[in-house]
C-alpha cells in the first residue's frame, strides 16, 4: 500500500476513533485580528470530529465574538480593560509603525519597536492576571477537566494557564514578538550564518555584510530586549505559580509548535522533532461569488481583475496615501475590488470598486484574478499561493515587510513602500507583476509545491492537537536540551572542563620540563667543578 493511502486510512481510524467515544476537550487560549480567525480554522475542524472547544476570552476582546451562534463555547471573563482600550493599544501599535517608525534610524527604529510591545505585553499581562487571579473562573476551569490547551503566543499567558491548570499545551503561531520566545524556549535553532532574524527583511542567501547585520540583529534581541521586558515576565509567572520559574521555560514546556508558514514560504533551517508547518490550513478551493460581485468581475473581459486587501487591522489611512494608490489603480486596464473603509479618495478611477468586506479567498480563486495587493499578512499570502496568484505588497507593519521580503525573494512578488511610493511606482510594479510571465510561473510554481503534501495542513494542525490529547502529551519529542542550562546547551562546562585539562597537562609537562632541566643544569655544572 502506498504511504499516501496508509496516511489516509490512518486519519480515517483517528477519525473514528474519536467520533466513537474518544473525544476531548479543549480549552483555546486566541489572540485577536488575523490570528483568531486563523484558529478558528481548527476549531471548527476539532469540533466537526466531536470534540468539546472552549475559548477562553476577555469582555475586552475585539474580535472573538461569543454572540455568534456556534458550536464553539466561549467562557468571558471579566476584565478591568475595555474593549476601546484593547483597540487602542493595537490602534497605537498600527499606526506608529506605519507611519513613524520609518522615519528612525537603525537603533532608534529597534528601541521604538521595543517601546511599543512593551505597551501591548503591559496590555497582555493584564488580561493574564484577570483570569489567573480570578478564583471562581480558575475553579471552575479546574472542574472542567479539559485534555488539552491551544494558544497562541502572540498573546502570552497560554502556557502559564497550562501550568497552573497542569494540562499540556500545544502552540499555534506564525511566530512571537521579538523571535526571542521560540529562540529561548530552546525549540527553535538560530545560525546567524543563514537564518535570518525575524524582523530583519534578510533573506538565507546573505552576504558577508548582511550576515554581519543579521548578527547585529540577533545580539540586539539577545541582549537588550530580551534582558529588559522578560525580567517582568519571569517575576509575574513566579509570583503566581508560587516557585522561580522564567516564562521561556514555560514556554519550553510546550508539547507541540504548529507554525502557520510552510517550505513553499520559508528557508530551509534544522528544527526539533515536536514542530510542525501548517501554513495555509485556512485555505480551501473557492466558492461562487456574490452575483453583482461575479457581474463586475466578468465585466473586465479579459483583462482580468486586481484584488487589493490590506487585511483587518487596518480600517483607514491618510487621504494623501489613499488618494496615491487610486491613482495608481484608475490607470490599469483591469477592475480593481478594493476592501476599504475609509473616505472614497477623488482619484479613484470607474475601473475600481470599494468594498467594507470582500470574499478574498474566493476572488484569489477566480480564473479571472491577475494580482493580489496585499499589506503581506500571512493569512493573506497564503491564499494567493494556494491559488497561484502574483502579488505586490505594500507592506505595513510588524512581521509583514519580513513576510514580502520572503515572496519576493521566491519572485513571486514585488514590493512598494508605503510611505514613500508614488502612483508611477505602485502602477509600474502592478503592469510588471501582471505582464511578465516569469511571475505568475513562480506563483503557480509556489502552488504545486503547497498542494503537493502527504497530509493537508489543517489535518497535520487537528492530528497533532488529537495526539497530544491521546498521550497526555509528547514527551518523547521533547528534546533534552530543555533540561540544560544555558552553559550546558552551548558546552561551556564541557568547553571548560577540557580547557582545564589541557592547562593542566601544558602545565605539569613545563614543571617537568624545567625540573629536568634545572637537573641537568645543576649535574653538568658540578661535573665541570669536579
Amino acid at each position: 500500500m502506498s504511504m499516501k493511502w496508509t496516511s489516509v486510512l490512518l486519519l480515517i481510524q483517528m477519525s473514528c476513533y474519536f467520533r466513537s467515544g474518544g473525544c476531548g476537550k479543549v480549552l483555546v487560549w486566541p489572540a485577536e485580528y488575523s490570528h483568531w480567525l486563523n484558529m478558528k480554522a481548527i476549531l471548527n475542524e476539532l469540533v466537526q470530529r466531536g470534540h468539546e472547544v472552549t475559548v477562553l476570552t476577555s469582555s475586552a476582546s475585539i474580535l472573538v465574538d461569543p454572540s455568534i451562534s456556534s458550536s464553539i463555547k466561549f467562557e468571558v471573563y471579566p476584565t478591568s480593560l475595555t474593549k476601546d482600550d484593547f483597540e487602542n493599544v493595537f490602534g497605537k501599535l498600527v499606526d506608529t509603525w506605519m507611519y513613524d517608525l520609518p522615519k528612525y534610524s537603525f537603533l532608534t527604529y529597534f528601541s521604538k519597536v521595543q517601546e511599543i510591545l512593551w505597551k501591548y505585553f503591559e496590555c497582555i499581562r493584564n488580561l493574564c492576571k484577570d483570569i489567573v487571579l480570578n478564583k471562581k473562573l480558575m475553579d471552575k476551569l479546574q472542574t472542567s477537566k479539559f485534555d488539552v490547551i491551544l494558544a497562541d503566543p502572540a498573546g502570552l499567558g497560554g502556557e502559564l494557564l497550562a501550568e497552573v491548570l497542569k494540562i499540556p499545551f500545544v502552540y499555534s503561531l506564525r511566530f512571537s514578538p521579538g523571535y526571542i520566545f521560540e529562540k529561548y524556549s530552546k525549540g527553535f535553532l538560530f545560525p546567524p550564518s543563514y537564518v535570518p532574524v525575524v524582523l530583519s527583511e534578510l533573506s538565507d542567501q546573505m552576504t558577508f555584510t548582511e550576515r554581519i547585520q543579521n548578527m547585529l540583529y540577533m545580539l540586539y534581541f539577545d541582549f537588550c530586549f530580551q534582558i529588559l521586558d522578560t525580567k517582568k515576565w519571569d517575576q509575574f509567572y513566579s509570583e503566581i505559580l508560587g516557585r522561580p520559574t522564567t516564562f521561556s521555560e514555560t514556554m519550553g514546556k510546550a508539547e507541540m509548535w504548529l507554525i502557520r508558514t510552510y517550505w513553499d514560504f520559508e528557508f530551509p533551517r534544522p528544527f526539533l522533532p515536536n514542530v510542525d508547518f501548517v501554513g495555509g490550513l485556512h485555505c480551501k478551493p473557492a466558492k461562487d461569488l456574490p452575483k453583482e460581485m461575479e457581474d463586475f468581475v466578468q465585466s473586465s473581459g479579459e483583462n482580468g481583475v486586481v484584488v487589493f486587501s490590506l487585511g483587518s487591522m487596518v480600517s483607514d489611512l491618510t487621504e494623501e496615501r489613499v488618494n496615491v494608490i487610486a491613482s495608481a489603480l484608475a490607470q490599469i486596464p483591469q477592475k480593481v475590488l478594493w476592501k476599504f473603509n475609509g473616505k472614497k479618495p477623488h482619484t479613484l478611477g470607474p475601473n475600481t470598486r470599494l468594498y467594507k468586506w470582500i470574499p478574498q479567498n474566493d476572488l484569489l480563486g477566480h480564473p479571472k484574478t491577475k494580482a493580489f495587493i496585499t499589506h503581506g499578512g500571512t493569512n493573506g499570502i497564503y491564499e494567493a499561493i494556494y491559488h497561484g496568484i502574483p502579488m505586490v505588497g505594500i507592506p505595513l507593519f510588524v512581521d509583514q515587510p519580513d513576510n514580502i521580503a520572503r515572496i519576493v525573494t521566491k519572485g513571486v512578488a514585488l514590493r512598494v513602500d508605503f510611505n514613500t511610493m508614488s502612483s508611477t511606482d505602485l502602477l509600474n510594479a502592478l503592469k510588471t507583476v501582471i505582464n511578465d510571465p516569469i511571475y505568475k510561473e513562480n506563483a503557480v510554481k509556489l502552488s504545486r509545491i503547497h498542494h503537493d503534501q502527504l497530509v493537508k495542513p489543517l489535518d497535520r494542525a487537528v492530528f497533532w492537537i488529537e495526539f497530544v490529547m491521546r498521550h497526555k502529551g509528547a514527551k518523547h519529542l521533547r528534546a533534552a536540551v530543555h533540561d540544560l542550562t544555558w552553559f550546558q546547551y552551548h558546552s561551556l562546562d564541557v568547553i571548560g572542563f577540557l580547557l582545564a585539562c589541557v592547562a593542566t597537562v601544558i602545565f605539569t609537562i613545563t614543571k617537568c620540563c624545567l625540573f629536568c632541566f634545572q637537573k641537568f643544569a645543576k649535574t653538568r655544572k658540578k661535573g665541570k667543578r669536579e
